[in-house]
């Protein structure tokens, strides 16, 4: 069976840094996209990073960009988001997700979800 488990979240101060990692198992990591998606209370899931599973492209919020950074461990079937600058509007669940093909910003495109981590981002 397909597990990702998402672990790094917490409270953090605004300008902090947090970094996200997705365990993954049950599945050829070298074949599978990965992406971080995010919720806030009250608002839509969002994509907010990909990678795809030959490492380019890779495609990011734009409120993110230049902030966060989505990475790959294909020896530690682990993917990674390690998240700078951090602002208050950062602040959501986030979830891992995989599935098959390109990147997508769009939630209902993967099978595959992890349970999600809570990121905080408050003074």
């Amino acid at each position: 069976d397909v597990q990702l488990q998402a672990s790094g979240g917490g409270l953090v101060q605004p300008g902090g840094s947090l970094r996200l990692s997705c365990a993954a198992s049950g599945f050829t990591f070298s074949d599978y996209t990965m992406s971080w998606f995010r919720q806030a209370p009250g608002k839509e899931r969002e994509g907010v990073s990909c990678i795809s599973n030959e490492e380019t492209p890779r495609y990011y919020l734009d409120s993110t960009k230049g902030r966060f950074t989505i990475s790959r461990d294909e020896a530690e079937n682990t993917v990674y988001l390690q998240m700078d600058s951090l602002k208050p509007e950062d602040t959501a669940v986030y979830y891992c997700a995989t599935d098959e093909g390109r990147c997508s910003g769009w939630a209902r495109t993967y099978r595959y979800w992890g349970q999600g981590t809570q990121v905080t981002v408050s003074s």
